[in-house]
């Protein structure tokens, strides 16, 4: 079974045997204790005085949903438009997970895939291999160039006539 399905089981049966009367002020969902990261707590940042009030801690969390939306979705539009659009939706990610367990365990995943893929490309082989693709790859566009300019001249695309 996959790590985080087992972080996310862990979650649940914590959440599950928690309170049932709707009392917001129990304590925050605990990771895996295997971890060994020294990882946050899941579960809600807000102030205390905001998580005494039910009312007010959920007025709390739709607003921090909301503003996350908007940031997600500018950066989604970004993803079209000019703009970092990875980064804003990452950001927005890292708003909801300053309220939401689901965005915290996504956020935890999306970093622990990043720091793997970070180790990949370290190793030796893969590096090698990443830069014999990255020049040949060069080469093809030095080709095309070359044959652009031995057939056209240095003449813009736009400007030729035949």
């Amino acid at each position: 079974m996959h790590a985080e399905s087992d972080e996310r089981a862990e979650t649940v049966a914590a959440t599950v045997t928690g309170p049932v009367t709707g009392d917001v002020t129990g304590p925050a969902v605990r990771p895996a204790p295997d971890d060994g990261e020294g990882e946050r707590l899941l579960g809600s940042r807000a102030p205390h005085f905001i998580k005494r009030s039910r009312t007010l801690h959920i007025s709390w969390q739709v607003g921090v949903f909301v503003v996350g939306l908007a940031v997600v979705g500018a950066g989604v539009a970004m993803l079209v438009l000019p703009g970092p659009g990875w980064v804003v939706i990452f950001g927005g990610m890292a708003i909801w997970a300053t309220e939401f367990v689901w965005a915290q365990l996504v956020l935890r995943w999306t970093k622990r895939k990043v720091t793997e893929a970070a180790q990949r490309a370290l190793d030796p082989k893969v590096r090698r291999r990443n830069i014999i693709l990255t020049t040949v790859g060069l080469v093809i566009v030095a080709v095309l160039c070359g044959v652009y300019l031995w057939k056209f001249g240095l003449v813009m695309p736009w400007s030729i006539d035949e």
